[in-house]
């Protein structure tokens, strides 16, 4: 499964409400909506936003024209968490094996997510998000808050120690989080997991740790663009 495929497969993680679908060669491009088509639909619509978070790394993606040009490898069986509104479900091609050279491009990939965070930060800096119909939604600093509380929390699925968040600091705080994530990654790959964590928590394989990580931070990256009028 190239990422040069001219085809691209996917995966669909369906719950009882709700549909995520995910790139497997490309972690962080995963968008939900209520169908599988739907789900197809948005991760087309979503292409070229992920192409301009991938520019410049090196890597090559190129954005589909329409959900025919995906192919579903996989249909997995979706959780409450799934219908709660975020992926849950590792699929099987996360189990394969990490080889130096992919750890390197997992590690650019999840890189490329932390700056398209930090320049939709940035370029919202003294803009008023917009709020939904019953003026709901986070701050700008509640945003990226959240998002670094998140990373942390993951870290205890790769058995490493989780930073913590310093309200009135949040840049260091991503400095931190953002390095303990890349030597955890090395040494998940390089060193092996346990079969659980400290205290018997679930444990993510590196490639499922990736995907959820970057799809996360990416989803809030892209709120925070649509919500500042920086989305285009």
């Amino acid at each position: 499964m190239s990422p040069t495929s001219r085809r691209i497969l996917v995966y669909a993680e369906r719950g009882s409400k709700r549909v995520f679908a995910g790139a497997l060669a490309w972690p962080g491009w995963c968008r939900g909506a209520r169908t599988e088509l739907e789900a197809l639909e948005a991760l087309v619509a979503y292409g070229s936003r992920f192409a301009r978070v991938v520019e410049g790394t090196g890597l090559r993606f190129a954005a589909p024209k329409e959900a025919d040009d995906l192919e579903v490898a996989e249909r997995l069986e979706g959780t409450p968490t799934t219908d709660f509104g975020a992926p849950d479900v590792a699929p099987a091609d996360d189990d394969r094996p990490v080889l130096p050279a992919e750890l390197e491009r997992l590690c650019t990939i999840l890189e490329a997510c932390w700056a398209t965070l930090d320049r939709a930060a940035d370029d919202a800096e003294g803009v008023a998000l917009r709020t939904g119909p019953r003026g709901g939604g986070r701050n700008l600093e509640a945003i990226v808050a959240h998002v670094l509380g998140a990373e942390s929390s993951y870290l205890g699925r790769l058995a490493a120690p989780k930073p913590a968040v310093h309200p009135d600091d949040l840049a260091a705080s991503a400095a931190e989080i953002r390095e303990a994530t890349i030597v955890a990654l090395r040494r998940a790959v390089t060193e092996g997991l346990p079969a659980s964590g400290p205290r018997g928590g679930k444990i993510w394989l590196p490639r499922y740790f990736v995907r959820r990580d970057a799809w996360h931070v990416l989803d809030h990256a892209w709120e925070i663009q649509d919500r500042s009028g920086q989305a285009t």
